[in-house]
């Protein structure tokens, strides 16, 4: 197999990264490259997607990997996504997403949801960050102070973490086919070399960008 044989050649130091994806399912190549390539000491994967539009930056996750994560995974990719976006040279400002905002509607997943933001207070991260949330108070910062004045964000969020893999996959989705904008991944984050799994019928622009952050990876 081609991608567990490119995986072993990162494994072993014969290449310093591996980009791959664009003829086969995500979640099968995905599982392809685990055979040889383990998560770093610690860590979880998962998938970062960057969304460019009006001069602004937002990073979603996990868009990739997690289909309904678990409350820890969830402060788990808040905490590598912060890291992600200030490598890149963002100050990061987290959401967490649902349906409700701070208890309203109060539901399962949104209780999830902030369970994380309390886990995250046990950190002490070094980050801003708030929560449950819907999109459009986390992305608009006069609906946010007006309708919700103790939120703890200073300005609009530029990191989401969704509520599970269907909502942050149609999402970045949805925002590519339309137009307006530029996507960028799913970044896969976690693994202990560097490997990324472009989407089927991925541009050559695509492909580039995702080449690029993997050799980005394997200089850091």
């Amino acid at each position: 197999n081609r991608n567990t044989f490119a995986a072993c050649m990162v494994a072993t130091g014969d290449a310093d990264a591996m980009v791959t994806g664009l003829t086969r399912n995500y979640h099968v190549v995905l599982d392809e490259i685990s055979r040889a390539l383990d998560p770093a000491p610690g860590d979880h994967i998962f998938g970062i997607t960057m969304l460019v539009a009006g001069g602004k930056t937002v990073f979603l996750a996990d868009t990739s990997v997690h289909e309904l994560p678990s409350t820890e995974q969830f402060v788990h990719s808040a905490i590598h996504t912060a890291a992600v976006a200030r490598q890149l040279g963002h100050e990061p400002r987290v959401a967490l997403i649902s349906f409700s905002n701070f208890g309203n509607p109060d539901m399962d997943r949104s209780r999830k949801m902030r369970a994380a933001v309390e886990a995250l207070d046990n950190r002490r991260v070094d980050f801003e960050y708030d929560g449950e949330m819907t999109i459009d108070v986390a992305l608009d910062a006069e609906l946010m102070k007006r309708a919700y004045p103790f939120c703890r964000l200073s300005k609009p969020a530029n990191i989401l973490i969704m509520p599970g893999l269907h909502s942050s996959s149609a999402s970045s989705m949805l925002i590519g086919k339309l137009g307006g904008g530029t996507v960028i991944g799913p970044l896969l984050t976690g693994l202990s070399k560097p490997a990324q799994i472009v989407p089927m019928g991925a541009s050559v622009s695509d492909i580039v960008n995702m080449a690029a952050l993997a050799a980005y990876d394997a200089i850091g």
